[in-house]
């Protein structure tokens, strides 16, 4: 065999060393140019995000943007195509995780329970994961809990959101509604989950108008108390929406 077809190098005695095997599984070292982007990137939007949730969708432009972050609008063009195509990117950083762990808790909650699912018992495996999150760590989750509370309550761009990115997490959750309560008509449970979701989007609002109301009592920020009480007063809506509808079908 000739040096040339040699498929290892050799080395100081002149001995064929066998070359270094690569893992398909590593991952890639990422490049300084490669990480310099990440952190431009990551820079706008958070600036996107903070705008979005003091604004809403119609109040910024991407040179607000710009200017948060300090760079020209040309930067902002060359990662972004538009302000859809930032204002989903928004969406896509942190959404998905939250629900994500919602559904994976629904899940788990159903194997677990198997044929007792409660009302209870489903409306916190939605509820909870979302309110430990803010619990966990209240400043990275503030802004896009704004922005899915100002979504919640928009037509056009947030209903084409909430669609996209909570309507599966939902779906799930009215699924094990209706094995808790066999006997309650789906159009009455759809109408308990418009009212839960109105209610979960508003806490990730932390308006502080709670605050303002009770002269200081609560807290609008206090998602120890929220986590306390939501499911309880939430079951108990649903319970008695769904005894009055069973009621009205008897009379």
């Amino acid at each position: 065999m000739t040096r040339a077809m040699r498929t290892g190098t050799l080395d100081s005695m002149g001995t064929e060393k066998t070359p270094a095997r690569i893992d398909p599984q590593r991952p890639r070292a990422r490049t300084h140019k490669e990480r310099v982007r990440e952190a431009s990137i990551e820079r706008i939007l958070d600036a996107a995000e903070e705008l979005c949730a003091e604004f809403g969708y119609h109040g910024f432009t991407l040179k607000d943007v710009a200017a948060r972050v300090g760079v020209s609008s040309t930067l902002i063009h060359y990662h972004f195509n538009g302000k859809e195509s930032i204002f989903e990117a928004v969406w896509a950083r942190k959404v998905p995780a939250s629900t994500q762990n919602r559904l994976d808790e629904l899940r788990r909650y159903a194997e677990e329970a198997g044929d007792k699912v409660t009302v209870e018992g489903a409306l916190n495996a939605w509820i909870d994961p979302d309110l430990r999150l803010h619990l966990e760590d209240r400043n990275y989750w503030a802004a896009i809990g704004k922005i899915s509370a100002q979504a919640n309550s928009a037509a056009g761009w947030g209903a084409a959101k909430m669609t996209s990115y909570f309507n599966p997490v939902g779906l799930a959750l009215v699924d094990l509604l209706k094995k808790a309560m066999p006997d309650c008509d789906e159009e009455t449970i759809f109408w308990g989950f418009h009212f839960l979701s109105g209610a979960m989007t508003h806490n990730m609002a932390r308006t502080g108008r709670l605050d303002e109301l009770s002269h200081g009592l609560c807290s609008s920020d206090d998602f120890a108390s929220i986590r306390k009480h939501m499911v309880t007063f939430m079951a108990a809506g649903f319970k008695a929406i769904c005894a009055a509808s069973r009621k009205d079908k008897l009379e």
